[in-house]
């Protein structure tokens, strides 16, 4: 069984997208640490059992997922034409029907786009230096349409009660733009100033800059509930969940 999250957001009938939790497959490791729907070839756990469990989740997809080596940049790339089995990158985008565009994470923000018309979808791996590199921005221009006739929906991250961050992350986003710091809240760490940081608010004003005011979703922790989602910043040692969009 999977407790998998449809999103709820007014994307055209056509575009179906889902983000995979925990729950469902048959991973297990040390102490249960990849318990159970791992996704992750890259961490320690068993390529069979990793193996298996894509190819459970592939029983729900019109095609198999294009998967990416992520590498927190900024780099959005098309897939429609590209030969690269893994390109490197860390947003994805599509004008073709069926074909999945898929981001792995474990408490950074999926972001997911899609336009009115229903022919043309992108996902976007945001974490915090992704987002202050631009790849939000990036993503969106690389899909080349009217950015009103844009859609966003934020997936599960890491919520701003457990989002921890140095000064140098707070000032990466508000040299970039002062209203950044409404996403900052101070505290006082062992090692001097520490911020708790509100990740879906920094992606929604990243957005509505854009000129995309129709964003749904965001506010789901990662972080606070480890039945459901893996998470980094957590347990160090975890699996890796799914986003996933296309359209019919």
């Amino acid at each position: 069984m999977h407790d998998w999250i449809i999103p709820d957001w007014p994307a055209p009938s056509n575009v179906k997208s889902l983000f995979t939790t925990r729950t469902g497959g048959v991973s297990h490791g040390a102490n249960g640490v990849y318990n159970s729907l791992n996704l992750g070839m890259h961490v320690k756990d068993n390529l069979v059992d990793v193996t298996h469990n894509r190819a459970l989740l592939r029983h729900h997809l019109p095609a198999v997922p294009r998967w990416l080596k992520q590498v927190h940049g900024t780099v959005p790339i098309s897939i429609d034409h590209l030969t690269e089995t893994t390109p490197e990158g860390d947003a994805v985008y599509s004008r073709k029907r069926n074909t999945v565009c898929a981001v792995m994470v474990a408490d950074c923000l999926p972001v997911l786009l899609c336009n009115t018309a229903g022919t043309a979808v992108g996902i976007v791996h945001a974490g915090w230096r992704g987002l202050s590199g631009g790849i939000i921005e990036k993503s969106i221009e690389a899909m080349q349409m009217d950015h009103g006739e844009l859609m966003a929906w934020l997936g599960p991250a890491i919520g701003p009660n457990h989002f921890e961050v140095g000064t140098d992350v707070y000032e990466a986003f508000v040299q970039h733009d002062a209203q950044a710091k409404q996403a900052f809240v101070t505290r006082n760490g062992q090692q001097g100033k520490k911020w708790l940081t509100d990740i879906f608010l920094l992606a929604r004003q990243r957005l509505v800059n854009s000129g995309i005011v129709r964003i749904y979703g965001g506010g789901v922790c990662t972080y606070s509930d480890p039945l459901r989602f893996y998470s980094y910043r957590r347990d160090g040692e975890t699996g890796r969940m799914a986003a996933l969009i296309w359209f019919e």
